[in-house]
This record gives C-alpha cells, sequence and structure tokens, in this order.
C-alpha cells in the first residue's frame, strides 16, 4: 500500500511539529512544508541542511507574497511554490495563522486537496468539527476537517475517557490559561490575571462535538507561557462516579499522563521540564497530564485537575484526522492506536 502523502502549511509552533509528527508515521510521506519568510524555525531547520524528525529532509516551499531573495541570502533552499506542494499532496495540514486557512482552502478546492485546519479557524472552514477520539468516525471520508483548540482537544480527551465508562450529563470547567507562547513578545509583559466573558469557548466546542452533554465554563488569563490548567467537574447521567473508578480510567487512556504532586509535578513547568528531561524534541509532550492527588468526588460528580501541553497536544489528534479523511482506518479506535503506535503515546501503559 502506498503512502499517504501530506503537506504542511505554515512551518509556525504547530506546522513544525506537524511537519514532525507526519514525518514519525510509517504510512504517510511528508511532501513538504511551506511558509511567507525566513523565520527563526525556518532558519533553524536550514542550519540542521533541512532535515527535520528522524533525520528524514523536509522540502520548503514558499506561499504567495514570499521573498525568494531573502531565502536565497540566507542560503536556504526552496524547492518551488505555494501551489507545486499541494499538487504533490493528497491531503494538506493547514497551520497558517487565524484567517489565513480559509484563503487557503481556495487552492485547495482548486486542486481538488483535502484539507485539515487548526483550532484557529472558524468552525465555518469545514464540513467536520473533529476530535479523533469523541468523533472520529464523522470525519471518515470527509475533505475538510477542523481541530479543535488545544485546550478542548485536551478536555475533550478526559470528558470523552469518562463519557465512555460512566455517561456524563454535564460538565464545569474553570481554564486557568497561559498567555502566550514561549518566544511570543506581542503580548506585552504583565503582572495581572485576566478574566474572559463566560461561557467559554471550550465549553461550547465540547458540546459541538459531544452534543449529548451540557458544558459551561470560565476563562482566566494568566501571564506564563508553559501551558493552560483546567479543572472539572464532570457529572454522570445517572449514579455517582467513585474516585478509584475514575483514576483507573483516566490511566487507561494512552493520551493522558496520570502524576502526582509528591512525584515532582508540582504544576506546569514540572511537565515542561519532565518532556525535556525524556529528551523530547522542543520539550513537546503529546500527553495532558492529570494530577492523581487532585481528583476528588463532589457529591454524586468528580473534580479533576488537567495540565495542557498547548504546542504540542493537538498533534497527535490531526494526525488522527489525516487517517479518518484519507480513510486509512474506519474507527476512532483503530486510527487513534495507529497515530498512538508512530508517535510511541502510551508506550508507559
Amino acid at each position: 500500500m502506498s503512502k499517504i502523502k501530506v503537506a504542511v502549511a505554515g512551518y509556525g509552533v504547530i506546522g513544525q511539529r506537524l511537519a514532525d509528527g507526519v514525518a514519525m508515521q510509517g504510512d504517510m510521506e511528508l511532501v513538504g512544508v511551506a511558509d511567507l519568510a525566513p523565520t527563526l524555525s525556518v532558519r533553524a531547520l536550514a542550519e540542521r541542511d533541512m532535515i527535520g524528525a528522524n533525520g528524514k529532509k523536509y522540502k520548503l516551499y514558499l506561499v504567495e507574497g514570499a521573498d525568494k531573495a531573502q531565502f536565497d541570502a540566507l542560503g536556504i533552499p526552496t524547492s518551488g511554490s505555494f501551489d507545486e506542494m499541494i499538487k504533490e499532496a493528497d491531503i494538506i495540514l493547514d497551520s497558517a495563522p487565524g484567517g489565513v486557512g480559509v484563503k487557503n482552502k481556495e487552492a485547495y478546492k482548486k486542486y481538488g486537496k483535502k484539507a485539515i485546519f487548526q483550532g484557529g479557524e472558524k468552525n465555518e472552514v469545514a464540513d467536520v468539527f473533529f476530535h479523533g477520539y469523541a468523533n472520529y468516525e464523522a470525519g471518515v471520508g470527509a475533505d475538510y476537517l477542523k481541530l479543535t483548540s488545544c485546550n478542548t482537544t485536551g478536555l475533550i480527551r478526559a470528558v470523552d475517557a469518562l463519557d465512555r465508562a460512566f455517561g456524563i450529563d454535564r460538565v464545569a470547567i474553570t481554564i486557568i490559561r497561559r498567555v502566550a507562547d514561549p518566544g511570543d513578545y506581542h503580548r506585552g509583559l504583565t503582572n495581572a490575571l485576566q478574566m474572559d466573558k463566560a461561557p467559554s469557548h471550550q465549553a461550547v466546542d465540547l458540546m459541538t462535538i459531544m452534543p449529548h452533554i451540557q458544558a459551561t465554563g470560565i476563562l482566566v488569563h494568566t501571564p506564563v507561557t508553559h501551558g493552560h490548567i483546567i479543572t472539572v467537574v464532570a457529572t454522570p447521567k445517572e449514579g455517582r462516579i467513585k474516585r478509584e473508578d475514575a483514576i483507573r480510567c483516566f490511566e487507561a487512556h494512552p493520551r493522558i499522563r496520570v502524576v502526582t504532586i509528591d512525584e515532582g509535578f508540582k504544576g506546569n513547568a514540572s511537565f515542561f521540564r519532565f518532556a525535556r528531561d525524556l529528551g523530547n524534541r522542543r520539550g513537546d509532550m503529546f500527553e495532558i497530564g492529570l494530577w492523581k492527588d487532585a481528583v476528588v468526588e463532589t457529591g454524586n460528580a468528580i473534580m479533576f485537575a488537567i495540565n495542557i501541553p498547548q504546542e504540542s497536544v493537538t498533534i497527535p489528534e490531526t494526525i488522527d484526522a489525516v487517517r479518518a479523511a484519507m480513510g486509512m482506518q474506519k474507527t476512532g479506535a483503530e486510527g487513534t492506536a495507529e497515530t498512538n503506535r508512530y508517535l510511541h503515546i502510551g508506550k508507559r501503559k
């Protein structure tokens, strides 16, 4: 069976991780990546002689408006235009800045190519609002899929795990949101917390993916960069969820890493440091973290807290989306298992 040819539009925070994730898949081939300017990420790739994950060569294509002379002056090799990259691919992972993806879609439609968009685009850009565990089958064969945001992706992993085990009626969430990615200066330097109006879009998005669950939420911006933290209160349709049963449910999930404070996981930065100590590229972690010692019963509901590694958490679900759109696996169980295998997720289980 021939490999699915995948291209990545936008080599930024998410795009470079998507490119690496695709390169790790044994049944996919990375056609190339496209970008506008010789950013630090592009320059780092060039300095490594255009070598990406697993020692594989990455081809760089230029989107409309790019100045090839800038790349030439830095000795960065390019392989052609954005349209040329699209023609080579079976499917494109669009990680362009929010609002650009919907414009890129016209090129994808022109050449009859499938595409997957990230959470920054409006839902209307796609046929299916997608999550690898919660609604994989809805994406099978679809032309245009859109991922949930980083917070929503991790949130749905945990809620879906409980829903499958116990049947969830409603959830209430509080999101303690990092203000910017590491290295982002445009947000400014602050020493304050900022409230958003309720309900948060993550709660609304969860209900779009999982319409049988009522959800509401509050979001607070915090002046940190390494990860979000979400607290969740999940109420079952009937009966009660016992703490030990919830923990067993979480521990069985490949994309949830259950930890304790006593082990040294004191907060968001602990996960980032641990990922670096593991030797993970860029300090990435595909799993969400869940504190065992923060899982508590409240009436018939269960309350818990999760850590969201915002730069890398959506990568597995995006790979799941490729599998669904291209019909590589027909069920979520099969598709997510293949993604996990190639990304080495859950090997500690």
